[in-house]
């Protein structure tokens, strides 16, 4: 790993904890809309948490949908936690061309196992969203991202990007290239089954400098993959992080190997600066979680959250094949 020392200007330290992103900020009156249409919607998630129905991961109780996928733990979107998210940045971190299609993103990553049963609806009908893909990527159990193995963890981003010669100005994700490896580990994406619905294996997150933990989510409609499992067009529709609650946290970070990360210390969800923006017009970014053993939070939780994406706000991406 590759360690940068700390030297940054005073200015380039002002903007360390904000990732810089592709998204332009969004105008009050659209924030206003969006939160409108999410308001509409709130009954109609309700219902589809009356139909909510448990079944064993590893039991006989799995299905699989005509693509031969991990059917989701629960069948209908939920209504415990709805995050209906503005555009929140995308951060330094996103690559796309080693998001891949599949439904376990674990590789080799060491950590707490974690399902994640994402319901995914449409604010303007209030309905399912059928087809939609679901794309994630976060960082591992000591704060390191794939593809990007070789920048330190402990060293805020403008840093970084001051002892490679660049300005936090200058920097566009997805554009501005700073990848260090091929490695593809939790990054993956799914697209939603009939019901709005789609499954990611994946582990429980670390942390790094100056965020709280997270774990990105993009959501892409009329898209496109290549042979290889990787978008090669999508229409993003909604960007956003999701996030847990403190008490689980501490409980995970007291566990190895993320004990074992002890350089830097870990920023709480209500001192984050991207954690205040995602809670805003009464939005809520926090994964509901369930054990699979209360008494053994090592054999694994499932997470859940619904998404309410505004398929109109469309910003198309073009991808190219290196």
């Amino acid at each position: 790993m590759r360690f940068f020392s700390v030297l940054a200007s005073a200015s380039l330290a002002l903007v360390a904890s904000a990732h810089p992103g592709p998204h332009v900020e969004r105008s009050h009156a659209e924030m206003a809309r969006k939160a409108k249409l999410s308001g509409r919607c709130e009954q109609h998630v309700a219902q589809f948490n009356a139909k909510r129905w448990k079944r064993d991961l590893a039991g006989p109780g799995n299905t699989t949908v005509q693509i031969q996928t991990q059917a989701p733990h629960y069948e209908t979107l939920q209504n415990d936690t709805c995050v209906l998210t503005p555009e929140v940045t995308a951060g330094p971190y996103y690559y796309p061309r080693s998001q891949t299609l599949r439904q376990d993103m674990t590789e080799d990553q060491v950590g707490v196992p974690l399902w994640l049963d994402i319901g995914v609806m449409d604010m303007a009908t209030c309905a399912p969203l059928e087809g939609v893909m679901v794309d994630f990527w976060h960082c591992n159990a000591t704060g390191s991202y794939s593809s990007f193995t070789e920048l330190s963890p402990n060293v805020n981003f403008p840093t970084i990007l001051a002892e490679e010669g660049k300005n936090v100005s200058d920097f566009v994700v997805g554009s501005t290239d700073i990848h260090t490896d091929s490695s593809t580990w939790l990054r993956g994406m799914w697209p939603t089954d009939k019901h709005g619905m789609m499954q990611m294996k994946t582990i429980f997150p670390g942390f790094y400098i100056e965020r709280a933990i997270h774990i990105h989510v993009q959501v892409h409609t009329d898209w496109t993959t290549r042979e290889n499992g990787t978008l090669v067009f999508e229409n993003t529709v909604s960007t956003g992080q999701l996030y847990f609650q403190e008490a689980l946290e501490e409980k995970i970070m007291a566990m190895e190997p993320y004990a074992s990360h002890t350089q830097i210390n870990r920023t709480r969800n209500d001192v984050d600066m991207e954690f205040s923006k995602g809670t805003k017009n009464g939005y809520n970014p926090v994964v509901s979680v369930v054990a699979i053993d209360e008494n053994d939070l090592s054999k694994g939780l499932i997470g859940y959250i619904t998404i309410g994406v505004d398929t109109t706000a469309i910003e198309d991406e073009h991808w190219s094949a290196s």
